[in-house]
């Protein structure tokens, strides 16, 4: 099993990817009743990783900008914060 998508630069560990997989199962199996195999699975998981990867991943990176500039503006006016008065 080869468990890089290289697109995106990211791994999966063979536990990692067995879960993804038996979640797969499991939802064709209770939202839909079908019966969907490993090999089924594997392709549906290839497919999203290879059409939804990467936006997700880019807004995942977009989300933590914010989040860092955020927390700059933090450092930042704490920063000021520490400047003192002339007397």
């Amino acid at each position: 099993m080869n468990n890089q998508y290289k697109r995106l630069g990211i791994s999966l560990s063979e536990k990692e990817k067995k879960q993804i997989i038996d979640d797969i199962i499991y939802f064709f199996e209770t939202e839909r009743d079908e019966k969907l195999g490993i090999i089924g699975s594997e392709s549906i998981l290839d497919l999203f990783m290879d059409t939804l990867g990467t936006t997700i991943y880019n807004k995942a990176l977009d989300d933590a900008k914010k989040w860092y500039d955020i927390r700059m503006e933090d450092v930042e006016a704490d920063f000021y914060s520490l400047y003192k008065q002339q007397p």
